[in-house]
């Protein structure tokens, strides 16, 4: 019984002191950085990139 016991006590703290899904956690929240960084960009973007097209139909309209 003594022996089943350690035996199970040596498996749980093999698997509490795993760090290997930590590599996993850090990776994916670089991820969700760089996710949120490129549609911060590309709101940005796609606003200044409507101004200018919109100044560039104003400008033909006038002078069509």
């Amino acid at each position: 019984m003594q022996a089943l016991l350690t035996n199970l006590y040596l498996q749980a703290r093999a698997i509490l002191e795993r760090e290997e899904g930590q590599d996993l956690v850090e990776y994916s929240l670089l991820a969700v950085l760089i996710s949120l960084g490129s549609v911060t960009g590309m709101s940005s973007l796609a606003t200044g990139l409507n101004g200018a097209f919109s100044g560039i139909a104003t400008t033909l309209s006038a002078n069509a």
